[in-house]
């Protein structure tokens, strides 16, 4: 490894290749991303097995579970639209709600189940919702995207039990209570400004999608019969509430064999299966449905999550490259050499290492790691040290871009174009990081 200029150098070299490969050249994004990766590799003077290694390490890693969470999740979402479950669900929300209150529903319901489930679990989950409602409503699907999105990247980065925030509040030694609620004083705000009022102010401007039918409600798709609000709103939670017990289990239970099997039913492998096998008995038996159609609607919802995972795939393999050649310590060197304060060094290295290698989680443990012995130093208080466990995520919040598997995750998932990916979402999680480090920045006299 050279200096930290170089690194910096190389780093943004590689991101600005991958933008290039993919906005001017028109490269699938799964060949950019691994030719980045080889190439990114190489010029840090790394192995050439040594790159290959990594590149096998960080997509099977990410493809371990996530290929499986996509594939269960598109099956569902595929059964949901297939029986009319997602428009009957929409058009309950608005009327129930009005067009105009649909965006702040949205955002309750990101921070309320953002706070028990994964964001990319959640909004696989909904995704097929946001669609519809944007179909019906005769709106771009960012208009509603960008509320539940705010939500649930908010709570993902600055609560527990996501693993970000809990890494975090180990190596500080945050206190949970105070972090949950700082956490959420910081992250709604955020929530708003990056969600309804974001997408109030980008709805009527060019670039951010088109209004109509997204790919997975084409025609030609196979239909079963309607099977009503109460049913489809029943697969929808599912997932949700055993994932939500089981996560209360694994905190509050005795180890036993009732703690084991809650664990068990909550996991999202478990959860999801559980409701697509769910929903197929009701589709076969109650609805009607032949098993042929729903080996047909299965297989068609399955179709684009196969390209789904290899992107995912491709942009973690870029990742792993970038953190097995040292390039998160030197962009740290060059943060340290910065004489700033601790929640604005926190801020700025959570930041940076976002950026350079996409990953939120490793981004936060990063930045604890090194602000640890800052805090140790300063005496901080508790009420400070969680401001600062806020600072971490904020800046792990920002700039989500192709290096990162949630930009790939809403581009496929919402029909976006990268561009139009850039402009709503990257756009809203930086309002949102920024709106949460500010927050932080405006509590921190006062505590």
């Amino acid at each position: 490894m050279g200096e930290p200029w170089h690194t910096l150098l190389i780093v943004t070299g590689s991101i600005a290749a991958v933008i290039l490969l993919v906005l001017r050249l028109k490269l699938q994004p799964f060949v950019a991303l691994l030719l980045v990766a080889l190439a990114t590799g190489l010029v840090f003077g790394n192995d050439p097995q040594a790159v290959i290694a990594a590149i096998k390490k960080g997509t099977g890693e990410a493809l371990g579970s996530v290929a499986v969470v996509i594939g269960l999740g598109a099956v569902l979402g595929g059964m949901l639209e297939a029986s009319g479950g997602v428009q009957a669900i929409a058009r309950r929300l608005l009327d129930l709600f009005g067009q105009k209150r649909v965006p702040w529903a949205l955002t309750a319901i990101g921070i309320i189940i953002g706070v028990p489930l994964f964001f990319d679990v959640a909004f696989i989950i909904l995704a097929p919702l946001l669609t519809t409602l944007a179909v019906r409503a005769e709106r771009r699907v960012t208009y509603f995207a960008l509320p539940l999105l705010a939500g649930l990247m908010t709570m993902h980065a600055l609560l527990p039990p996501h693993p970000g925030p809990v890494a975090v509040a180990e190596l500080l030694h945050t206190d949970y209570g105070r972090m949950a609620l700082y956490g959420l004083i910081c992250g709604i705000p955020s929530a708003i400004l990056a969600g309804p009022v974001f997408a109030k102010l980008a709805h009527g401007a060019p670039g951010y999608g088109a209004i109509g039918a997204p790919p997975m409600l084409d025609e030609g798709a196979p239909q079963t019969n309607a099977v009503g609000f109460g049913p489809a709103l029943a697969a929808m939670l599912l997932p949700l509430a055993l994932i939500l017990i089981g996560t209360v289990a694994s905190e509050t239970m005795a180890p036993g064999l009732a703690r084991s099997t809650l664990v068990f039913l909550g996991h999202p492998f478990t959860a999801l299966i559980l409701a697509v096998l769910g929903a197929m008995a009701w589709l076969r038996f109650v609805a009607g449905a032949g098993f042929e159609t729903l080996s047909k609607i299965s297989t068609r919802a399955l179709e684009p999550a196969g390209l789904m995972v290899l992107i995912i795939g491709a942009g973690a393999a870029y990742k792993e490259v970038l953190i097995d050649s040292g390039a998160g310590k030197q962009i740290t060197m060059a943060v340290q050499a910065a004489q700033v304060s601790i929640p604005v060094f926190a801020f700025l290295l959570s930041a940076f290492v976002r950026i350079a290698q996409g990953s939120a989680t490793v981004s936060m443990v990063t930045a604890a790691g090194l602000a640890a012995p800052l805090i140790t130093a300063a005496g901080l208080g508790p009420d400070r040290i969680a401001l600062v466990t806020v600072a971490i995520g904020s800046g792990a919040t920002i700039a989500s871009h192709v290096n990162d598997t949630g930009f790939w995750l809403v581009k496929q998932y919402l029909g976006l174009t990268e561009a139009q990916t850039f402009r709503s979402w990257t756009i809203g999680a930086t309002i949102a990081g920024l709106t949460s480090f500010a927050m932080a920045l405006l509590l921190w006299p006062f505590v």
